[in-house]
């Protein structure tokens, strides 16, 4: 498997796989990150350019996951890596906590330490939910959206695809969030939010359009 990129983000991936014994073969992607050892902590390897990636993809394993936050970086690097001859893996946390009924986690969604998802909740393509945030019951979460930790979402929610929810932000029931829009840090959000905006307060408010 190949995680894409190698610094912030995709440290807590390899943490991932590491606790779940799937790290044989692993190695990393950086074509921007120069100043990076040829192996990431001695041991994995960090793949530089595309050509390197498919030949990875070709004759050892065509499986990667993204780690990388941004939410328009990480449907531009799907798509990427995708066409050289990958397949987006989904990963799960061994110490994150699923409700048994009705959930849907499509491809190369990411769960992390301490998240709670109950029932009734759609993860999709290329979505990331970060370490001790709660997902409600009939939410949906966009494609490529990133949750920050300690991210509080309530059941009936809507967030849209590429939504930024920052650090512990609470979104109500029965909200939904526009695409591309960004929740400020610590927001509370209490009403529906549009496409392409950022709100930040308590309540959220919105602060600027995107664009």
């Amino acid at each position: 498997m190949i995680i894409i990129g190698a610094k912030g983000f995709a440290k807590e991936i390899l943490e991932i796989l590491h606790q779940k014994g799937e790290t044989e073969n692993l190695c990393f992607y950086d074509d921007v990150n120069f100043e990076l050892p040829e192996k990431l902590f001695g041991k994995f390897q960090i793949l530089r350019n595309e050509e390197e990636a498919k030949k990875y993809f070709t004759e050892i394993d065509n499986k990667f996951v993204i780690g990388i936050g941004n939410p328009h970086l990480r449907k531009e690097m799907y798509e990427k890596f995708t066409d050289l001859g990958g397949k987006p893996h989904s990963l799960f946390s061994l110490k994150a906590d699923f409700g048994s009924f009705d959930n849907i986690f499509e491809d190369g969604c990411i769960v992390t330490s301490g998240v709670i998802i109950t029932n009734s909740v759609t993860i999709k393509k290329g979505a990331m939910i970060n370490i001790s945030s709660t997902i409600g019951h009939d939410t949906v979460i966009g494609e490529f959206v990133e949750i920050c930790p300690n991210v509080s979402i309530s059941g009936h929610c809507f967030i849209g695809n590429n939504v930024f929810v920052g650090t512990s932000a609470t979104i109500l029931p029965n909200i939904t969030i526009g695409k591309n829009s960004i929740i400020a840090a610590g927001s509370i959000v209490t009403k529906n939010v549009p496409d392409n905006v950022m709100v930040a307060g308590i309540p959220a408010v919105i602060k600027k359009e995107l664009s």
